[in-house]
């Protein structure tokens, strides 16, 4: 259940938690799960009210916004009750790391393309060109040429109707255009965010974000 207003809060089972639900912060792009940490009613009016995350602290016994103190907070995309109203998913665009570590996140499980995109920042930032990512990285002409290459094998595959060589070669297709990106100053969030604007998740730039299906 998709909570869009005040009113929605009526079906969250608060008595469960003692007043209290717990809410996993999900990263709203690439589907990283952020964090986890509780909410009592006022703090998700004011998400709703303000479209920032707030959370309820236990030690304080009050709600806290994410970021007052540290400066990264998180813009609510949506927030989602789960199918007994006891838990909320809420779906954020993160200002910097979620952790109280100063980590992106608080768990060490990324889902495959942003795991890939951050292979690709480290492979980018190793001092030593002893990796074919950072030869991609470091010669235009290699990282185009194989680039144009993994377009024509995998459209050859899917001419060919080979269903596991189409899903090899476009699995190398996603990492050297990834790569390419990388190289261009364009990073995974970047092409998320224009996926997401083409799905009408996101405020559409006039003239500059055409939809998935057009010609």
């Amino acid at each position: 259940m998709k909570i869009d207003a005040p009113a929605a809060l009526d079906r969250l089972d608060f008595a469960k938690g003692n007043g209290l639900v717990p809410v996993v912060a999900q990263h709203a792009r690439t589907g990283e799960v952020l964090m986890v940490a509780w909410a009592d009613r006022t703090a998700l009016e004011r998400c709703l009210d303000q479209g920032r995350m707030w959370y309820y602290s236990r030690s304080r016994r009050k709600p806290w916004r994410k970021g007052e103190t540290s400066g990264n907070g998180q813009t609510l995309v949506s927030l989602h009750a789960d199918c007994d109203g006891d838990t909320v998913l809420a779906l954020v665009d993160p200002d910097g790391p979620s952790c109280h570590t100063g980590e992106w996140t608080c768990f060490d499980a990324s889902p495959t393309l942003p795991a890939l995109a951050t292979t690709i920042d480290e492979r980018a930032s190793a001092t030593a060109a002893s990796s074919y990512t950072r030869r991609l990285l470091d010669d235009a002409n290699l990282r185009l040429k194989k680039l144009g290459e993994e377009v024509v094998e995998l459209a050859i595959a899917c001419r060919d109707g080979d269903r596991e060589r189409a899903a090899s070669e476009a699995a190398d297709l996603v990492y050297h255009a990834l790569v390419a990106c990388r190289a261009a100053g364009v990073r995974l969030d970047d092409v998320l965010r224009v996926l997401d604007r083409r799905r009408g998740l996101l405020p559409r730039r006039p003239h500059q974000d055409e939809p998935v299906d057009a010609e």
